[in-house]
């Protein structure tokens, strides 16, 4: 089953903090979070931290994808933002593999994912609010920044997973890395590329828009450009 919000009543764990108390079988253990990728003279610790705040953000990113197709009236963007959410749902289940094939738990929820959750909601919240309160056109462009902005940083994680993967030896946990980032990266490579083009599209279609028009035509020609460069 594919968890896009892990709870502690479907089995997510942490560790203690400030203001984070946790008991029983819900508190991951030093020993636990040293078991990513045994033996191979890694800071453990620091990269179960590192991908739960990667699943994180893509367990965010499938949200994301649910509210920008929700609210666009550009159906050019919404059949892409369906498209992508499709595939971040599959990148969820490729990221839980992998981290359960380097040894460690993908119910593992760090201080950093925590953090990184918190920001991810935050953004989309903003398109929730701005909904009622600003022009279809604004709205839009905002979602497409947001969508870049998520992009950026799932690309960053990505490569960063690609570049550690061709520094372990030859063995299961370089097998299982390779076979990940093999199929993700070219895909988030084309989700930001996507949002960085269109967007850029529709800013400099309506900043050389020399002569003022109804809303309802400059997104109608709006759409049109986006559905080309589709």
């Amino acid at each position: 089953m594919t968890i896009l919000t892990p709870t502690r009543d479907l089995g997510a764990k942490t560790v203690p903090a400030t203001m984070v108390v946790v008991s029983g079988e819900a508190m991951m253990t030093p020993e636990q979070l040293s078991a990513m990728m045994p033996d191979l003279d890694l800071n453990g610790q620091f990269l179960a931290d590192l991908m739960s705040a990667f699943l994180a953000h893509e367990q965010c990113g499938t949200h994301l994808y649910r509210t920008v197709s929700g609210l666009t009236q550009n159906p050019a963007l919404k059949r892409r933002y369906t498209e992508f959410l499709g595939e971040t749902e599959n990148h969820v289940d490729i990221l839980t593999q992998l981290i359960t094939d380097l040894g460690g738990d993908p119910m593992y929820v760090s201080p950093a994912a925590r953090l990184t959750h918190g920001m991810d909601t935050k953004l989309m919240e903003a398109f929730v609010l701005l909904a009622g309160s600003a022009e279809m056109l604004v709205l839009e462009m905002a979602m497409l920044e947001g969508v870049m902005l998520a992009e950026a940083k799932d690309h960053a994680n990505w490569t960063f997973l690609h570049d550690i993967s061709e520094k372990l030896p030859e063995g299961p946990f370089r097998d299982a890395a390779r076979r990940a980032v093999s199929e993700v990266v070219p895909q988030e490579t084309e989700h930001l590329t996507s949002a960085q083009t269109t967007w850029a599209r529709m800013a400099m279609l309506q900043t050389k828009s020399t002569v003022a028009m109804k809303v309802a035509d400059f997104t109608e020609k709006v759409m049109g450009t986006v559905a080309n460069a589709m």
